[in-house]
């Protein structure tokens, strides 16, 4: 049976392969065209020596063998880190660093572009979605493993499968851990690898993700939630007794759950009794008035010197075009005059109160908000709140301040290296606030909205997408960065269910990064949106399943799947 990626939906944090063409050897020399010397200096010498194992067909695998790992990382001694001040320090420090620093999760889309400006960055991922091309992307060939339940899951299959190990091991020591999601575990086996985890604690990244806590801490910070209350639900009778202060019209939220999965929407008994179960089972829910509201997003890093702000991101929430969940996230939009400046002024500044409240409570690093802008009012209310990085971190990390400075996640690095900084965040916020600093972009994440489970025989690739004047699509051509998106008709296109998965209800079929707006002023998917949605989905192809081919089906396809974005 072939690898099953496409049951891990999520997208509110996505993937790749082993060694690209480039990375491959021919006998003694490298096949990137550089001479020996021009290898070092192109920082690809770390590949040099290695050989990629060859598959029955004759094709290249995606996984490296034992045998195959690169070459051990410098050791020599480094010098005496100096005390970092400025962003041209910060840019140094990375572009020598010397420890190797491993994004361990299904895919490498939430930390697109990373290793760009991290030395020794790598990405160790499940799913394969450049077709082994990614100079910096090692999957591992598929090896026996039970059921994955969780992205947790995937990261320990990941930490325990034996040519991960060797690929670890032979690129040297004082290596560091990051991830979207980890677990106690996932901290146990880093510790027998010798890895340190460069994220807050499990067990406090959990205390933090509990939507309830959420509504405490911002209370704490000054932030407030939609009108709502913390409390157990009985029955749809209970639920009207408690909740007569906040009408009939409710929102309902359990204390932990990913794109809309745990969100419902009640204004009825019927519409209880939807939900009734799963409401019922929870110690506490947060019971909210339903308001007219859109949604925003802005991720922050919160550090020693201060907490960090990036930009504040329209959301795209529940498009039926293109996910099932009424609530489920489905993308982003980032350009300058998105909010008026007092709704940018406030959820800045409600984000760095609520990041300094997360340090009380000792928790590091980079995290991000959902923000309910009411259209009424014009109050901003805190929504969500997600510590760690997200779907929405390859936009942050690409902004144009992105690139004028470093990328957010590089000060999340910092925070927890063990070199010494300072430097002025409240300038550094001011600047990463400044219109002139933001570009525009958009990106959608496309999943299957169908009650149908069928088998994909045709899947897209990676790379370039290109629109036509009458609206259809074409590949141009391989890539694994965004950059390449040129205009408005260029589109970045990362593949996530592949030939060979199941295509279900909820399944994660790719992601879109393209320049401009997908929604329109009124916060309706745009015409140009449409044509990339009904042109990718069209790449896609399946066969239905026999009466056999159910007794392979996955469990967790039948009863929900997770996120993996």
């Amino acid at each position: 049976m072939p690898k099953n990626r496409s049951f891990f939906c999520w997208l509110r944090g996505l993937f790749g392969s082993s060694a690209a063409p480039q990375d491959r050897l021919k006998e003694g020399s490298l096949e990137c065209g550089c001479s020996d010397a021009d290898a070092k200096a192109a920082d690809c010498s770390d590949i040099e020596g290695s050989k990629i194992r060859q598959t029955e067909s004759g094709d290249s695998a995606s996984a490296v063998s034992a045998e195959a790992v690169i070459a051990p990382l410098n050791t020599e001694k480094p010098m005496m880190k100096k005390k970092l001040t400025s962003i041209s320090d910060i840019r140094r420090y990375f572009h020598r660093n010397e420890d190797p620093i491993y994004f361990i999760s299904a895919t490498n889309f939430n930390l697109l572009g990373i290793s760009e400006w991290v030395k020794n960055f790598r990405y160790i991922n499940y799913l394969d979605c450049f077709d082994g091309r990614h100079p910096n992307v090692f999957v591992p060939g598929e090896a026996p493993h039970r059921e994955f339940e969780s992205i947790e899951d995937i990261v320990n299959y990941l930490l325990e499968h034996k040519e991960v190990v060797d690929y670890i091991k032979g690129r040297g020591e004082n290596a560091k851990a990051t991830f979207l999601m980890f677990d106690e575990k996932s901290e146990e086996l880093c510790k027998e690898l010798g890895m340190d985890v460069w994220f807050p604690s499990a067990e406090l990244r959990g205390k933090v993700d509990n939507k309830i806590e959420t509504v405490r801490l911002g209370n704490r910070a000054g932030v407030p939630s939609v009108p709502n209350l913390l409390l157990k639900v009985d029955s749809y009778a209970h639920l009207c007794e408690i909740s007569a202060s906040l009408g009939t019209d409710l929102v309902l939220q359990a204390a932990f759950g990913d794109s809309g999965s745990t969100t419902w929407f009640v204004s009825n008994e019927k519409e209880y009794n939807k939900c009734a179960k799963d409401v019922e089972a929870e110690a506490e829910v947060k019971i909210m008035k339903r308001v007219n509201v859109r949604g925003a997003a802005v991720e922050a890093c919160t550090t020693r010197a201060g907490t960090i702000v990036g930009p504040l991101m329209t959301e795209l929430i529940g498009f039926k075009e293109l996910t099932p969940k009424k609530g489920g996230w489905c993308g982003n939009e980032i350009f300058p005059g998105a909010f008026p400046q007092d709704i940018l002024d406030k959820a800045r500044d409600y984000t760095f109160r609520f990041g300094e409240v997360l340090r009380e409570e000792g928790y590091r690093g980079y995290f991000e908000l959902d923000f309910l802008l009411d259209q009424d009012n014009g109050e901003v209310y805190l929504g969500e709140l997600n510590p760690r990085v997200t779907g929405a971190s390859s936009m942050t990390n690409h902004a144009a301040f992105a690139h004028a400075d470093v990328p957010l996640f590089l000060f999340h690095l910092l925070e927890f290296s063990d070199v010494d900084f300072d430097f002025d965040v409240e300038d550094l916020n001011r600047r990463w606030s400044d219109p002139e600093n933001i570009d525009s972009w958009s990106q959608l994440v496309i999943k299957h909205t169908e009650d149908t489970v069928d088998l994909l025989t045709e899947a897209p690739d990676s790379g370039l997408w290109r629109m036509n004047e009458d609206g259809s699509l074409h590949y141009a051509r391989f890539d694994y960065h965004r950059r390449s998106v040129e205009n408005e008709n260029d589109g970045f296109f990362l593949r996530i269910s592949g030939k060979g998965d199941y295509r279900y209800e909820g399944a994660d079929l790719g992601i879109l990064i393209t320049r401009g707006r997908l929604m329109n002023d009124d916060f309706t998917l745009n015409e140009r949106a449409k044509h990339w949605i009904n042109g990718l989905r069209s790449q896609y192809k399946g066969q239905p399943l026999t009466p056999a081919d159910y007794e392979d089906v996955p469990v967790s396809l039948e009863v929900g799947a997770f996120k993996i974005l």
